[in-house]
């Protein structure tokens, strides 16, 4: 029998040195750690990683989805097409403006949105629809776009993208729709919390700047360091308090300076888990492309073969957590959570089916091969067990 570990190995833990704490440091020195300079310069600098023109950073990846929807003028009456296998914070951006989030079916392989699936639930309210990039894999944006009809908008959902890739090369963030990405604790790029919005349009950018600073004419740094700026400032419209802040933007530009790196060692964390897995049985599947160029690999999936297991998805997973394995599940459905059954409006085969099948091992740029073998060690004599207990039965 594998010895358990000692600590819990968590889901997803970001991974800092000494340049990120240096980073901290000198911007508390500096006496200004709320939004400023920091700030403009790791925007600038994500808008070169990611190729857009724009990047607008605000308090989380949630933020960036609402604010993405209001600034295309979503309102109460419209509706706007998303998976059910996402986090909450998809369909949440449309219920916050009063609109309604329908849910579309996802691949079996990919995870992800397709064409079809969205043009099944396409009514005359739809207005837009957020392609989740899941677990790092990114959605065929033009193909959709080509599928659509105009007036349709497309926002991204790439919390889990950051230094993914389209099918055709280019950086997520680079398609010219509002591509919104995450900066929260497990992400490939940490700052902790954090969100940001990448767009083509100047107009656009800067309306969306006023709204995450309470829909002020001019934010606190410029104030501070134009004294021709107005002394007050006047509010255009309702606006929110959601913006970014020099001390988060300091951690993001050692960070995005290190995402070679980070994402060289999550591939070499992929490559082993996948080596290892494949002889286990009965056999597993993984998401489509986990180990393919492009695949961000924020998550690293597997779909059970829960039949012919002898054993529940959530009984593996408890029995990996009580191993110390911080295994996780992404996601629950949504259509199956009180909150969101009216945005259901027909049979979701796919995500019903992978609902009870998917389950996240640990993966993050913190962990070692090491780790990677402990996983695997223990899930084998986890599935070993359960099928040992059903030919008992």
């Amino acid at each position: 029998m594998n010895t358990t570990r000692p600590d819990f190995l968590a889901f997803g833990r970001p991974q800092f040195g000494d340049d990120e704490i240096a980073a901290v440091t000198r911007v508390m020195r500096s006496g200004w750690v709320g939004m400023g300079e920091e700030t403009i310069a790791f925007e600038h600098e994500l808008a070169g990683f990611i190729g857009a023109p724009h990047v607008v950073t605000v308090n989380s990846c949630t933020s960036a989805l609402f604010l993405s929807l209001l600034a295309l003028g979503i309102r109460p009456g419209d509706e706007v097409i998303c998976p059910s296998l996402t986090w909450c914070s998809t369909a949440n951006a449309a219920l916050y403006l009063g609109a309604t989030p329908v849910f579309c079916d996802v691949d079996e392989q990919t995870l992800g949105i397709t064409s079809s699936s969205v043009l099944r639930a396409v009514t005359p309210r739809t207005r837009a629809v957020i392609a989740v990039h899941m677990g790092g894999l990114a959605v065929d944006v033009a193909a959709l776009r080509a599928s659509l009809p105009s007036h349709i908008a497309i926002v991204e959902d790439a919390a889990h993208a950051l230094g993914a890739s389209y099918p055709d090369g280019t950086p997520v963030g680079s398609s010219g729709n509002l591509t919104c990405f995450s900066f929260y604790a497990n992400k490939n790029l940490s700052t902790g919390e954090g969100g940001a919005i990448a767009l083509f349009d100047g107009e656009a950018a800067a309306h969306v700047r006023s709204l995450r600073q309470h829909g002020l004419s001019s934010d606190a740094w410029k104030r501070f360091t134009h004294p021709n700026a107005a002394l007050v400032p006047r509010i255009e419209e309702l606006g929110y308090k959601m913006n970014y802040t020099d001390l988060q933007a300091a951690i993001g530009r050692v960070q995005l300076a290190r995402q070679t790196e980070l994402a060289a060692h999550r591939l070499e964390l992929a490559r082993r888990y996948l080596d290892a897995l494949v002889d286990i049985r009965p056999t597993l599947e993984f998401q489509a492309g986990v180990i393919a160029t492009g695949h961000a690999r924020h998550l690293f999936v597997l779909k059970l073969p829960t039949p012919a297991l002898g054993m529940s998805r959530n009984d593996i997973l408890m029995a990996l957590r009580r191993r110390n394995i911080g295994a996780s599940v992404h996601y629950q459905p949504l259509h199956t959570m009180p909150a969101y059954r009216a945005s259901l409006r027909g049979k979701l085969p796919q995500t019903d089916a992978l609902g009870e099948r998917i389950l996240t091992l640990p993966i993050s740029a913190a962990m070692t091969s090491g780790d990677v073998d402990y996983v695997v060690a223990h899930l084998a004599e986890v599935l070993r067990d359960a099928a040992d207990a059903r030919v008992a039965s």
